[in-house]
């Protein structure tokens, strides 16, 4: 992978953003968000994302313009139409409000109907866990179906991630997962390339459980697996059923109306734990927790037990210094947007 200065890399996703016509707050977001998501290694969800957001900021399909429309606001429950402004500002602006009323009344949550794509979940959890806030954000796109429910050869959901941001004395726990095996995201990129999934994570359109992604595009079309596949994927399907209730069912707006196109429906909600046991206490929970995990004896020799976003700290950090690895693919998704907007791509940094 090409390595780019972070800074540089931040600056041009801005600058193509608002050449597509989002104000500065809002290109600032989406460019800052799809950065994190690079820095801590989530390389389907970071400035990948970039070429189909401008893609659909040009067609419309992105609004530019205004805020989200507040359909409910009690002092801890909040339902936002988001108006298919772009996800990323969408959710660090409700985290604000969160955080804010979190503060007053121990917890808040935001739920968003007709959000655009929020891009990469974990990108947002630090956010929380540097105040000491616990925080919970998963959501659904009631637009699309790539993943059967378990037990049958229909697709109804998308890959419905669930994420969240635990606070300790040291380094947080940042979790992001799908509750399908795998993504759109790495699937779609593994068909273009001609490559495999490194598991069976997908089914074909005859039930049979496969590695090859291009099952997914072929007729009959196959899909994704929940979460524990074939053996145990009764699980995955139950927490994709959660996340369906939690986005859709508490947003009033989700598989049950006309399709939209690409988007997300939002659970967002900040727990403080000021209000409960105490920060201090809670920590000391989860201190005690996290270092249990990584003084288990490794499995495997030479590997040691990591809990949930340790890598992606340790990257986050080594890329801040060293430069930003991005997937080979991106910089030419770029390339006709540079040329359109007249936006010089950032050069990468010449190898030692």
């Amino acid at each position: 992978m090409l390595r780019y200065r972070p800074t540089d890399l931040l600056a041009y996703g801005e600058s193509l953003l608002t050449h597509a016509g989002l104000d500065a707050e809002k290109a600032r977001a989406v460019a800052e968000i799809l950065l994190e998501g690079d820095l801590l290694g989530h390389n389907t969800h970071g400035f990948a994302q970039l070429a189909g957001y401008l893609g659909e900021l040009k067609s419309g399909a992105m609004a530019r313009d205004g805020g989200p429309t507040v359909l409910a606001d009690h002092p801890a429950a909040i339902t936002w139409d988001g108006r298919r402004l772009p996800g990323p500002w969408l959710i660090l602006k409700a985290m604000d409000i969160a955080m804010e009323r979190a503060a007053r009344l121990g917890t808040c949550t935001v739920v968003i109907r007709r959000s655009h794509h929020i891009a990469c979940l974990a990108a947002f959890l630090k956010r929380a866990t540097d105040q000491g806030l616990l925080m919970i954000l998963t959501c659904s796109d009631p637009n699309g179906e790539s993943v059967a429910p378990f037990g049958g050869l229909d697709p109804v959901f998308t890959p419905n991630p669930i994420s969240a941001g635990i606070p300790t004395s040291t380094l947080p726990v940042l979790m992001d997962v799908s509750t399908s095996a795998t993504t759109n995201g790495l699937t779609g990129r593994l068909h273009k390339e001609g490559r495999h999934l490194p598991a069976q994570w997908v089914m074909d359109g005859h039930g049979e459980p496969s590695a090859d992604p291009a099952v997914l595009f072929n007729e009959p079309k196959g899909t994704i697996l929940p979460l524990g596949g074939k053996d145990s994927g009764h699980k995955g399907y139950g927490l994709t059923l959660l996340v369906e209730a939690l986005t859709g069912g508490l947003a009033g707006h989700g598989r049950a109306d006309p399709k939209e196109g690409w988007g997300a429906t939002v659970f967002l909600q900040i727990i403080d734990p000021r209000a409960f046991a105490g920060l201090d206490a809670f920590t000391r929970q989860t201190d005690k927790v996290t270092q249990s995990c990584r003084a288990s004896r490794p499995a495997k020799a030479g590997h040691a037990v990591r809990t949930p976003g340790e890598g992606g700290l340790k990257l986050l950090q080594q890329q801040l210094l060293d430069g930003v690895g991005l997937y080979p693919s991106i910089m030419p998704s770029l390339a006709s947007w540079s040329e359109a907007y007249q936006v010089k791509a950032p050069e990468p940094i010449p190898e030692a």
